[in-house]
């Protein structure tokens, strides 16, 4: 039974790499399609979201087959637990990332170019958070994953910045209220992106140590 479970599990790790593989590209994809104004972009990564929930639904369904089947426990347990965990925040920034599409669409349609926001911080260390946690993932780290942790405050701080400066453009230029408002909405979906990542994070730390962090409560942070 041992050897069966072994290889059930063997076999979902690919998959869940493969699938928060697609889940990166989507969010890259959305970010280029508001800084290009790109509409075509923004339709790939709506039209790639079906993929994306196709496989979440069938890595779940792998995950309750095993529990089913076999019964794990202890460390392999808390693997099924922290694959499920993980599966489904990569499903929610995909449908993250299709939501920054969208307003993407909404921003080239109305011609924005005389809005002037730097989203650049922002994107980057949103990308960075994802492609982190998923490399703590695939290299089973727990100080790469504790590394993203980090980076969420600053993520926080950021969005908070860049919905003050919409909020006084909105002020500047009511007319333009309702584009000025996509820029804000782009912006607190990176910020929602960067909670997954870190929950994604959390969810690596447990799987390779077995210590449940949470709450900004990193490594370096546990038993204080």
């Amino acid at each position: 039974m041992s050897k069966h479970l072994w290889r059930a599990i063997d076999n979902l790790m690919p998959r869940l790499i493969a699938l928060s593989a697609r889940v990166e590209e989507s969010l890259r994809l959305a970010i280029e399609a508001v800084k290009q104004n790109d509409i075509v972009l923004a339709v790939q990564v709506v039209e790639m979201d079906h993929v994306i929930d196709r496989e979440e639904i069938d890595i779940e369904e792998e995950c309750l087959k095993i529990l089913a089947l076999h019964q794990p426990v202890a460390g392999d347990l808390r693997t099924i637990v922290a694959v499920l965990k993980i599966n489904n925040d990569l499903e929610r920034i995909g449908d993250l990332s299709v939501d920054i599409a969208k307003h993407a669409i909404k921003i080239a349609q109305a011609g924005n170019g005389s809005f002037a926001f730097d989203f650049s911080e922002l994107f980057t260390r949103v990308r960075g958070m994802l492609k982190n946690s998923l490399d703590a993932l695939v290299r089973m780290d727990a100080a790469v994953a504790d590394e993203v942790l980090t980076e969420d405050d600053r993520v926080d701080e950021l969005n908070r910045e860049f919905c003050d400066q919409v909020l006084d453009a909105i002020r500047k230029e009511p007319d333009k209220a309702y584009t000025l408002i996509q820029f804000m909405n782009v912006s607190k979906r990176l910020e929602r992106i960067g909670d997954h990542a870190t929950n994604m994070a959390e969810d690596v730390i447990y799987l390779v140590t077995g210590e449940i962090v949470r709450h900004g409560t990193g490594l370096e942070k546990k038993g204080e």
